[in-house]
């Protein structure tokens, strides 16, 4: 994953922001002088992975021209709690505004980031790779899967244009290729883009062996247990790459990971990683 463009990033905050303002945050402008100044520090209360911090800046800077703001870390480090992230000064009208805006950034991404290296800890030094997957926070995928790549992990397809994955949903759909529609399949799919991988889901060891005399480039391993994946990733040695999904958690990753697969994908990265905790204290 490429880090994050300016365009992205603004986009993404000016969103934010408009969502949170609307026509003015009534508390701060009726409380707070217009040449308040204040001075914040942005600090870990947990141990974490960071992510999201030029959004964070970007939700100030947003707002007031003259916020200055010193990084204290970066994004993909890892910070024990207490850990210091940043500091901002300026207008306090602008720092007020826009800090829950910069905190949902910066504890949403992180949160992704740091159950992302729990993960990709549990199965250091196996071959297997972790992935995410499209189960993202609809308007926030390129948000979320930089921060897994904040967190060592690595980016699946962004979507469903840059590769073919022929899941059990399509082969039900293939009514028409009986009796093997995972050959009709990826012939299909060989034919009309050429440029793709093709993945196939293989549920049992049969569709494995036929996702194969396919020529599949990619098998995705659904929901097998330890010994049928060890078996099909034997099958699958020097002729196609291998993916486990489905029940991944973090007490069986590295069983999974010792059956020799290429890739591990866990949804969970994204759609139940845990806001972490992060503060913005004001000094009095």
């Amino acid at each position: 994953m490429e880090p994050l463009s300016a365009d992205e990033i603004r986009k993404a905050v000016k969103l934010a922001l408009a969502e949170d303002i609307g026509s003015g945050d009534a508390t701060t402008l009726a409380t707070v002088p217009a040449e308040a100044f204040a001075r914040a520090l942005m600090r870990a209360r947990e141990p974490l992975v960071v992510a999201g911090l030029a959004l964070a800046e970007a939700a100030f800077h947003e707002l007031s021209s003259g916020v200055k703001i010193t990084p204290h870390a970066r994004d993909g480090q890892k910070l024990s709690a207490e850990g210091m992230l940043m500091e901002i000064s300026g207008p306090a009208r602008a720092l007020l505004s826009a800090e829950r805006v910069a905190l949902n950034f910066v504890q949403r991404l992180s949160g992704v980031a740091t159950i992302t290296a729990r993960f990709v800890e549990a199965v250091k030094g196996a071959h297997a790779k972790i992935l995410d997957t499209r189960k993202t926070t609809p308007g926030w995928r390129q948000l979320e899967k930089y921060a897994v790549a904040c967190g060592g992990g690595s980016n699946h397809r962004f979507g469903l244009h840059d590769m073919v994955l022929i899941k059990d949903n399509h082969l039900a759909a293939l009514t028409d290729a009986s009796p093997n529609p995972i050959a009709a399949g990826v012939q299909r799919a060989r034919a009309a883009y050429p440029n793709l991988k093709i993945e196939v889901e293989a549920d049992h060891l049969s569709q494995v062996d036929q996702a194969l005399a396919a020529g599949a480039d990619i098998i995705l391993l659904d929901n097998m247990n330890t010994a049928t994946m060890r078996l099909a990733v034997q099958k699958c040695q020097g002729r196609a790459q291998t993916e486990a999904s489905g029940r991944v958690t973090l007490e069986r990753v590295r069983e999974i990971a010792d059956t020799g697969v290429d890739f591990i994908s866990i949804g969970a990265l994204t759609h139940s990683a845990r806001a972490v905790d992060i503060g913005l204290d004001f000094e009095i």
